[in-house]
């Protein structure tokens, strides 16, 4: 573990090397590849470094406790070496949690796609109020949000809307929010206050560059059609409105929000790379997802992976036992503490599993 720890210095001093060099800066793909080894690296070997100091300071109190014949300096000894030994328990766990394998996607730029499941009208609202977390989120991490697509409810709620999210590690971030999550109130149109039950599915795609997706132009049928619903006359009286298929793999992707007819194939064109990328890594880790809807499930209420429960004030998230009574604040994007404990959860895992092996 040590040998790979001091690799990581020495690449790291590489890097802040190379990237003061001119001929480097001139090649902005490069420096983007480097900056993003280096984000990787650089938490790592900071922990190292404090790694290496405590264990200095652990030798220096040992020969002190052990040479000091004043017994009060011995105590006090004592004390530094009884925190020092834990804090240095830590940095090691924390060191061999930096050194599993990494997500290559994590850096990634994201693009979320939620839908209203169960409960037709009331899972749209609870579509817009996911949406709205998420947009108010990724604006408290300083992230940029971009809405690829939406498909509107009778109550300003969504059937689905597509949204690209930019910062980062959006990815790494957001990769738990994909599943099934269900909401417990009373809808707006309940006139007998009586609670229903109502799911939305989430998806978190990494999002994909050319290069990483190649697509055949005589692989997709690309159809023309006028936007529906509310919009500018433009939209209107022109067919801007785009529908990309995907012929081999039957996804579509329809974009239509855009008065240009360019811009909502661009768009489009985004959410398909980035569904045939995620099928594609998906079937590379030999996971058994015949399509990308296997990622979220049916919307049935039994697949849930967070419930919200509006009476109670109550947010529970069922793969880690967590629960939190500050609703509000989580539909208004306060999902640091949800966040930090499945990454959590999922990194111990993977943990005991590379012990086990």
């Amino acid at each position: 573990m040590f040998e790979k720890l001091d690799r990581n210095v020495n690449r790291l001093a590489e890097i802040d090397n190379l990237l003061a060099d001119p001929a480097i800066a001139a090649d902005p793909s490069r420096v983007q590849q480097l900056a993003r080894e280096r984000r990787s690296l650089e938490e790592q070997v900071a922990l190292y470094q404090r790694y290496r100091k405590v264990e200095a300071e652990i030798a220096s109190a040992e020969a002190l406790f052990r040479d000091e014949r004043e017994e009060e300096l011995r105590e006090l000894a004592r004390e530094e070496l009884e925190r020092l030994r834990a804090e240095r328990e830590r940095l090691l766990h924390d060191l061999r949690l930096g050194l599993l394998p990494k997500d290559p996607n994590d850096e990634k730029n994201v693009i979320v796609e939620v839908r209203a499941g169960t409960g037709g009208e009331e899972a749209a609202l609870f579509a817009g109020d996911l949406f709205r977390m998420y947009t108010r989120y990724a604006e408290r991490q300083g992230w940029a949000v971009e809405v690829l697509s939406a498909s509107e409810s009778e109550r300003a709620g969504f059937k689905e809307i597509i949204l690209e999210v930019k910062g980062p590690r959006a990815f790494s971030k957001l990769k738990f929010e994909r599943g099934v999550h269900r909401v417990q109130r009373v809808p707006v149109t309940e006139a007998q206050g009586r609670i229903h039950t109502s799911t939305a599915t989430v998806a978190v795609l990494p999002e994909a560059e050319e290069v990483e997706v190649q697509i055949n132009p005589d692989d997709l049928r690309i159809d023309i059609f006028h936007s529906g619903g509310a919009g500018g006359q433009n939209v209107n009286k022109v067919a801007t409105a785009v529908r990309v298929t995907h012929l081999p793999t039957g996804i579509v992707v329809a974009c239509q929000d855009e008065r240009s007819q360019l811009r909502n194939k661009q768009k489009a064109m985004q959410v398909l790379r980035a569904r045939l990328y995620d099928m594609k890594a998906r079937e590379q880790e030999e996971q058994e997802i015949q399509s990308r809807r296997a990622q979220v499930g049916s919307g049935e209420r039994a697949e849930k992976i967070r419930t919200y429960n509006f009476p109670q004030d109550r947010v529970t998230d069922h793969r880690v036992g967590l629960t939190l009574h500050n609703l509000p604040g989580i539909l208004n994007g306060e999902i640091d503490a949800l966040l930090e404990a499945l990454a959590a959860n999922a990194q111990e895992r993977q943990l005991a599993a590379a012990v086990a092996s």
